[in-house]
């Protein structure tokens, strides 16, 4: 086992952390060794990869800011999306206590604070707590005694319009514990097939000119696919990829997510100008909730946005009216677009 293992590490090596040896920083950042590779990559994906240092020095204050709680998934999670948004921002320990009112923090940080993940000995920190949340109030019990029961034949009924085939009893449990990840599979799945299918090398770097790989679809049907050439970039950011299928030409146009065709600019928030919302971290537009012209109170959700896996909350930071939505559900957005504009 030993030597196969040896072998597989190496088709994952981009994804590695860098970290060959023990670390004594871990003394000082206390973070664990999961998160610490999971975060890497999270910072790098919105364009802290080069200030990795400052995040691995704002997770261990916002630890402490947090009372030093126990560490573990999902916990150690909130933590480095706080540290990650933090960085992002420009924030400190003082900017939080002192303007927290006006800041929208991941749901992540709100949802540990409300006591969804448990309550840590001796609790939250009070004032710290009360920033964060806001208007909401703090759970007091065992988070399982508030979940609902499932309807797993519901849930099946649901599932199977969803795929537009029967799930499995897998299908469905996973469904039940991880919907929106579910949904994104099932999506890939419908898009491109069985990609499980493909060894590890070409699913993770694609293939190399003049290669042939053999991919058994199913018990006794082969096929063999050589990747003959790939065409130039047309204006439109898409290529012409030319390859062998069991010995006979096919083409297939793709788009090229790395040809930027048309550029786009977006408008900025002004961050002096508190009836502009801007994104705080870049990432997609999960669902917009509001329209131009509604009327919403503080505090109001106005938009739920992503990065990394990361969801936030845009909350309305006065009441008022809905000037104009400059982005749409599905867009994706970077640090500074103007999201919302408001009227008071």
């Amino acid at each position: 086992m030993t030597n196969y293992w040896e072998d597989v590490r190496k088709y994952y090596e981009d994804f590695e952390s860098g970290m060959v040896a023990p670390h004594a920083e871990v003394y000082q950042h206390e973070m664990p060794g999961g998160q610490y590779s999971n975060l890497q990559q999270q910072a790098k994906a919105v364009g802290l990869g080069s200030r990795w240092d400052e995040v691995k020095s704002m997770y261990s204050r916002v630890n402490d800011m947090f009372g030093d709680i126990v560490k573990v998934t999902p916990s150690s999670k909130v933590v480095g999306d706080m540290a990650l948004f933090m960085v992002q921002n420009d924030l400190t320990e003082e900017d939080i206590h002192n303007n927290g009112m006006k800041i929208d923090f991941p749901d992540s940080v709100i949802e540990l604070f409300e006591g969804y993940l448990g309550q840590p000995h001796g609790g939250f920190p009070k004032e710290l707590q009360k920033v964060i949340l806001k208007d909401r109030k703090p759970i007091t019990v065992r988070p399982g005694e508030l979940l609902k029961e499932i309807d797993l034949l519901g849930l099946r009924e649901e599932l199977k319009s969803e795929m537009g085939t029967e799930p499995t009893e897998h299908d469905v449990i996973t469904y039940a514990l991880y919907p929106k990840v579910f949904k994104d599979y099932v999506q890939i799945i419908s898009k491109f097939g069985d990609i499980s299918v493909l060894d590890t090398p070409t699913f993770l770097h694609g293939m190399r000119l003049g290669e042939e790989i053999e991919i058994e679809i199913e018990t006794g049907k082969t096929l063999i696919v050589k990747l003959i050439s790939i065409g130039q970039p047309q204006p439109d950011g898409t290529r012409i990829v030319y390859f062998e299928l069991n010995g006979q030409p096919r083409e297939v146009i793709i788009k090229d997510e790395s040809v930027k065709s048309t550029v786009q600019s977006k408008l900025k928030a002004d961050s002096k100008n508190e009836a502009h919302i801007g994104a705080t971290m870049p990432g997609t537009v999960l669902k917009v909730l509001v329209e131009k012209g509604k009327s919403v109170s503080k505090g109001e959700h106005l938009m739920i946005t992503e990065a990394m896996k990361m969801e936030t909350t845009v909350q309305a930071p006065f009441t008022g009216t809905i000037k104009n939505v400059y982005v749409e559900s599905g867009e994706a957005i970077q640090t500074g677009d103007l999201l919302i504009e408001m009227d008071k």
